[in-house]
């Protein structure tokens, strides 16, 4: 068993059940990966694998230190790189090891981690979905944020206060999704509902911790 693999999400679509049901599904190119590096407890002090995703990458949109890295692990056509714990019962991955998403398997729970899309900068109804004002004739309140602090004490706006400002990319964990089917001869996972960030965002699929 893998604790996860990477991709790119493709887009989403929907897809019939046996007794007629829509269901709506995400398209994830998944893999193929190589492990990087292994992490180890007498070396890192924890145990892990750093997984890279395999696709086609110009040498020049590779940093030197990236490359000199991908290039002691004997890999190539390696630019996006993250990593995984290993829990008991995870598979002994070693320095060069292919991971495939023949790993899982139909009705199996996975949890998707992306970055989510940009908006901008975006009022407090958008980012925080703040109900506004009444928009009745002579009303003066109906997007503002409304108070942001008592005047005599403590005279100041506190810190973590919800406010206007910078919305998205923001990385997100979608937990528990159920993969739907498996294309193994393209390397594709289909997982039921929606997955954080555009179509062709880098994600991690790893197997779901609750």
């Amino acid at each position: 068993m893998i604790p996860g693999i990477l991709g790119k999400k493709i887009g989403m679509t929907q897809v019939f059940r046996a007794d007629g049901q829509v269901v709506p599904v995400t398209l994830l190119k998944a893999g193929p990966c190589v492990v990087v590096q292994r992490k180890t407890p007498v070396k890192d002090g924890y145990d892990a694998v750093q997984l890279g995703l395999m696709e086609f990458v110009k040498s020049k949109r590779i940093t030197r230190p990236l490359a000199a890295h991908i290039k002691k692990a004997g890999v190539d056509g390696v630019r996006f790189l993250r990593e995984l714990k290993l829990r008991p019962g995870d598979d002994d991955l070693k320095t060069g090891d292919r991971v495939l998403v023949d790993q899982f398997k139909l009705s199996d729970k996975v949890d998707v981690i992306g970055v989510s899309k940009g908006r901008g900068f975006a009022g407090v109804v958008k980012r925080h979905h703040f109900r506004g004002g009444d928009a009745s004739h002579g009303s003066m309140f109906h997007r503002a944020p409304g108070s942001i602090g008592a005047s005599s004490y403590p005279s100041r706006v506190l810190p973590g206060l919800k406010m206007a400002g910078h919305m998205g990319v923001d990385r997100v964990t979608v937990r528990n999704l159920e993969v739907i089917d498996v294309d193994l001869e393209d390397n594709v996972l289909v997982v039921k509902g929606a997955v954080p960030g555009p179509n062709g965002g880098y994600v991690v699929v790893r197997r779901a911790k609750r």
